[in-house]
């Protein structure tokens, strides 16, 4: 093997992994109810090792009560009955394997659903053993003695974030739902509780998992009013006083142990989370903590200062300094980033950073996958990803949407009293950014539903899938689906640069097209993409003007590398310079 730099990473099987995410209601119905479930799921197996990916991460397949899609959970210890049985799950890893690829599940412990047996013990009784699981406060006094919530803090779902029970006189916190109760960390009850599921899911063969709103978990104990950033909404958001708590390195340091001694891959999602000095001590190779955390700094650039679904023009030059700051933050203090730009939280990333218009479209994703793909860190691929699949159709409105989040944020506009103006501009973000843009069926082939069920899914597909479907793309060699499985060939290839090899932001300033450079000992790669709708001139800085070969083009041809080089629209050129 190459002798490593000084600053070179170490190596891990995780880090050379390539991560393919499934939402299980939306991949593949093989019953017929128009609800995908786990056996289809096992049928597509093959499908999935053909991309190149090494590991599977589904989202949460537990009982639920599906009030926001299985992330409340009612039973740690059994399958949603839709997506099947606990011999589903053992047959789905049992595939994987077979394969040569590893499972990783969706693990929510932030909070329950209030189906679950610990909160409706903890509901029914203040003597409950159960009853300090979960968050508890007394209600305040209003301006005219009525009574109100504990504090300003909004739910992010729309409302307060606490809810009012009469029996006990009683408030308890929900940041999400409130069939969301969040769970009292504080208590060492629950933890030990958590480290058992943790060890029931890694003994049945499970390979990690991804740790929902996990920063959340350790929470200001004083519970103070969140600063007024919005003067016009009654609730505030208060991710200040819940987010990154006085307590969470230790409360993932007692997760982490049970994760190292399995090898197990662990990844955090951690909104509000975007200071590296911070996020490295979650990191680094040191901490013992997680291997990598989902931060929201890109998926967020769109985001208006007063809410989500708002407009916001960003610029190239944005996504740079975010790209650059992660990259050279974690090769030179020894951490590791998590990569992706959509999933089940996100619209579409052809349509929200590209352009899905019919001319662009395949060459914007394909420009996406290099962009993201031969970045340093492990590289996540949602499904539908690999095919170019765009978000849903500009004439879908508010009656077409199942999400939670999504519907409770129009109905709030809604009912203010907003303009017909004002609710269109809302909508239009809706169809930019809201998470059922990537919740549509999986477009399997150009049969009736896409090939994604037999009967009308619980969800519509998207009307484009007779051209942009699965079994137009596996057999095509100039599909977006090929071409995502060369870049995971690229990245195992030349593991040495494009998994452990340090990086370099080639052209900060230019608005058009974005470049960077990886380079291990004395290999150099230098990665072009365009941005852009229009074709543009690029003149090669002088620090890369040595001859080079393509490695990739997503156009197909071989452009010559030279001082001045003609890049089109959304172009995507890797070179391998002498």
């Amino acid at each position: 093997m190459v002798a490593e730099n000084f600053m070179s990473p170490k190596r891990a099987w995780w880090k050379e992994s390539n991560v393919y995410q499934i939402y299980p209601a939306s991949f593949k119905d093989s019953n017929g109810d128009g609800v995908g479930d786990i056996p289809g799921i096992i049928s597509k197996l093959d499908y999935i090792k053909n991309i190149g990916v090494d590991v599977v991460w589904l989202c949460p397949c537990y009982k639920s009560p599906q009030v926001d899609m299985g992330y409340d959970i009612s039973d740690y210890r059994d399958i949603y009955e839709k997506y099947g049985t606990m011999s589903d799950i053992d047959e789905l890893i049992s595939g994987l394997h077979k394969r040569g690829l590893k499972f990783v599940m969706d693990l929510v412990v932030n909070h329950t659903s209030d189906q679950h047996e610990w909160f409706k013990s903890a509901i029914s009784s203040k003597e409950s053993p159960y009853r300090n699981f979960y968050i508890w406060k007394k209600p305040k006094a209003g301006p005219n003695g009525e009574r109100v919530p504990p504090n300003n803090w909004v739910s992010h779902f729309g409302g307060s974030a606490w809810e009012y029970d009469e029996k006990s006189n009683e408030y308890y916190l929900h940041l999400f739902a409130k069939e969301q109760p969040d769970l009292n960390w504080e208590n060492p009850k629950v933890r030990a509780e958590v480290h058992d599921i943790i060890r029931f899911w890694l003994d049945r063969g499970v390979d990690g998992f991804r740790l929902d709103a996990i920063n959340f978990i350790s929470k200001n104990l004083d519970f103070p009013d969140a600063p007024v950033t919005i003067p016009s909404a009654k609730f505030q958001d208060a991710t200040i006083h819940y987010a990154n708590g006085p307590r969470l390195h230790e409360f993932l340091r007692g997760m982490g142990k049970i994760l190292r001694e399995y090898d197990a891959f662990s990844v955090g999602e951690m909104g509000a989370f975007n200071d590296p000095n911070e996020v490295i001590k979650v990191v680094a190779e040191d901490r013992e903590e997680l291997n990598m955390i989902f931060q929201f700094e890109i998926v967020t650039m769109d985001h208006s200062s007063v809410g989500k679904y708002l407009p916001r023009k960003w610029k190239l030059s944005e996504l740079k300094r975010i790209v650059n700051k992660w990259e050279t933050y974690m090769y030179e203090h020894h951490g590791w980033n998590a990569l992706y730009l959509e999933n089940h939280d996100q619209g579409r990333s052809v349509s929200r950073f590209a352009s899905d218009k019919p001319e662009f479209r395949m060459y914007a994703a394909k420009m996406l996958a290099t962009f993201l793909g031969l970045q340093s860190g492990t590289v996540f691929v949602y499904e539908g990803q690999e095919l170019g699949m765009a978000n849903m159709p500009k004439t879908w409105g508010i009656d077409k949407l199942k999400d939670l989040e999504s519907i409770n944020f129009y109905n709030e506009i809604l009912e203010s009293g907003a303009s017909e103006e004002i609710l269109q501009v809302v909508m239009g973000d809706l169809q930019k950014k809201c998470r059922d843009n990537s919740r549509t069926p999986m477009q399997w082939d150009s049969t009736a539903f896409a090939g994604f069920s037999t009967v009308q899914p619980w969800m519509d597909v998207i009307d484009d899938y007779k051209e942009w479907n699965a079994a137009s793309q596996v057999e095509d060699p100039f599909s977006v689906y090929y071409y995502w499985r060369s870049i995971f060939d690229l990245r195992r290839g030349y593991k040495d640069i494009f998994v452990y090899g340090s990086f370099t932001l080639v052209n900060p300033a230019d608005e058009q097209i974005l470049a960077y450079a990886r380079r291990y000992e004395d290999r150099l790669a230098l990665v072009i993409t365009s941005f852009s709708e229009k074709e543009s001139l690029w003149t090669l800085p002088e620090d890369y003007t040595k001859p080079g070969k393509v490695l990739s083009s997503n156009y197909g041809d071989v452009q010559i590398l030279k001082p001045v080089i003609t890049i089109r629209p959304f172009e995507a050129i890797v070179y391998l310079l002498d």
